[in-house]
């Protein structure tokens, strides 16, 4: 769903994209060394391919909560990145407790309901240059959200598709606006009422592209499952209880790196 009125202000989202293209126009082998000091993920376009697939992104992923402990970890260049992007994940917690009060609401949940077990957990941001053949790559495999909610902004150009009856189709850019997908985690708890989407990214030849994807997720030892409220015996549970850290282990939901989680968060090697 399209987010817009928000009152996220707009120089903070600004800032953070234009210092996430500062940082990923820092040479490679710079942006390499400095994600290796300090613990954050960094993939560039030239050498990740996975499944079969060349994916022509730039990528950087590293975990938001504790947001003061997890900052000290944060690229350290370009120099101001901590304070922008400290602002911007401050900004989306607020934000994303809003939604999930609202989906509370709109569910039949008690007030707070998904607030209490949710928190920002890890924050990973894109830049799609332009591809000279998008015939050959994409931006980002097709896949599903395990979180709770993931409130994307998708930049200045599209790229975004979600899969639906049988196709991709292309989600459109509305200026200054954030996309919220519904993750599996939501889809558990709200027994199949709220459905997570297939999506991916392709490429275009034109325009480069910066997005921002900040997961909110349970707490690793929340046990999800369908609420209470929204079952009885004409409409059963549709999905066992487990923890979100058992989830994420039994799904492999990151990969071939799952399981080398911290705290129910994929370690550096998370790609």
């Amino acid at each position: 769903m399209k987010v817009t009125n928000h009152e996220v202000p707009e120089n903070v989202i600004g800032e953070a994209v234009n210092v996430l293209k500062e940082l990923f126009s820092m040479p490679t082998e710079e942006i390499t060394k400095e994600a290796n000091a300090s613990g954050w993920v960094y993939m560039g376009s030239t050498t990740f391919a996975v499944k079969g697939a060349h994916l022509w992104r730039d990528n950087i992923k590293h975990p938001c909560h504790p947001l003061e402990e997890c900052l000290q970890n944060w690229p350290r260049k370009p120099i101001r990145y901590r304070d922008v992007m400290s602002a911007y994940i401050r900004e989306i917690r607020r934000l994303g407790t809003r939604i999930l009060d609202l989906i509370s609401e709109g569910l039949g949940l008690e007030n707070g309901y998904l607030e209490r077990i949710s928190r920002v957990q890890f924050m990973t941001a894109s830049n799609y240059p332009p591809c000279p053949d998008p015939t050959l790559a994409l931006g980002l495999l097709k896949h599903l959200d395990h979180s709770l909610i993931t409130i994307l902004f998708q930049g200045n150009a599209e790229g975004l598709q979600v899969f639906k009856d049988g196709k991709w189709i292309g989600v459109e850019v509305v200026p200054n606006s954030f996309l919220v997908n519904i993750g599996t985690q939501l889809e558990i708890i709200s027994n199949g009422k709220l459905r997570s989407a297939e999506h991916r990214v392709v490429t275009n030849s034109e325009e480069a592209r910066t997005a921002i994807a900040t997961f909110i997720n349970p707490s690793p030892d929340s046990i999800i499952e369908p609420a209470q409220t929204l079952v009885n015996q004409s409409n059963p549970p549709l999905y066992p209880p487990l923890s979100f850290k058992d989830f994420v282990i039994a799904s492999k939901a990151f990969g071939p790196y799952t399981n080398s989680i911290q705290n129910g968060l994929p370690s550096k090697n998370y790609a």
